[in-house]
């Protein structure tokens, strides 16, 4: 069962009283994929390696808010992103439309993203020119591909609710998916996940967490096996 609930800036989220957690912090959802997603990922990112072209793999992609405000930064910078999504369970068309997420980016955005959801679950679509999405109703350890991907975004419930997410098997999984030099990023941090992205080449980090959070785990992966 899937309810929606207004976050403590005003931003909506669903409630999944399934697995029994929000899909976004209540704190304030805008907030927190601005400042995990957004700032802490693509803008760290780019600072670092003055790319123009971008891809961006989401684990889990559900109501699309890190992949839309992922979209507008890059179109008013002219970063061309290729955006992958990886969602078991997709919401349906509806939902997203409930999400009240138009209000935060341009409207061609929006209305392309709306218009194009369904298609975008079972092929790539453009959702303007330099900016193409995929979602793939896959597990994440069934997804695979040709592409490595240049920042990851690791958005899956908790691991109190959704343990088997944040195992060895799945995270080693997701690492092979980023490019060396390529950036991890997740709202969440552990000493369990600190040293699993150790053991899987990375330069693991301690960031400054979204509010609610004191910290966050931001991590590169090593060019090289050292």
């Amino acid at each position: 069962m899937l309810t929606w609930v207004k976050t403590a800036d005003g931003s909506n989220t669903l409630f999944n009283s399934e697995i029994g957690e929000h899909y976004h912090s209540r704190h304030g959802a805008l907030q927190e994929s601005h400042h995990v997603f957004l700032n802490s990922g693509l803008k760290y990112y780019l600072a670092q390696s003055q790319a123009t072209d971008i891809k961006i793999l989401e684990v889990g992609f559900g109501t699309g808010l890190n992949f839309l405000l992922s979209a507008h930064f890059c179109t008013e910078n002219n970063i061309r992103l290729d955006y992958t999504g990886i969602e078991a369970y997709p919401l349906t068309h509806k939902m997203i439309t409930e999400t009240g997420y138009g209000d935060y980016i341009p409207d061609e955005i929006w209305m392309n993203f709306i218009l194009k959801y369904q298609e975008a679950l079972t092929q790539e679509v453009s959702i303007n020119h330099g900016c193409n999405l995929f979602i793939a109703k896959d597990k994440l350890l069934d997804f695979s591909t040709q592409i490595r991907y240049d920042i990851l975004y690791f958005d899956a419930f908790a691991a109190i609710h959704q343990p088997e997410m944040w195992e060895q098997e799945t995270l080693s999984h997701a690492a092979a998916l980023l490019k060396p030099g390529g950036l991890f990023v997740t709202y969440a941090i552990t000493g369990n996940l600190k040293r699993t992205m150790k053991s899987l080449n990375f330069s693991v980090e301690k960031a400054p967490g979204a509010e609610g959070k004191r910290e966050m785990l931001r991590a590169v992966k090593f060019l090289t096996r050292y």
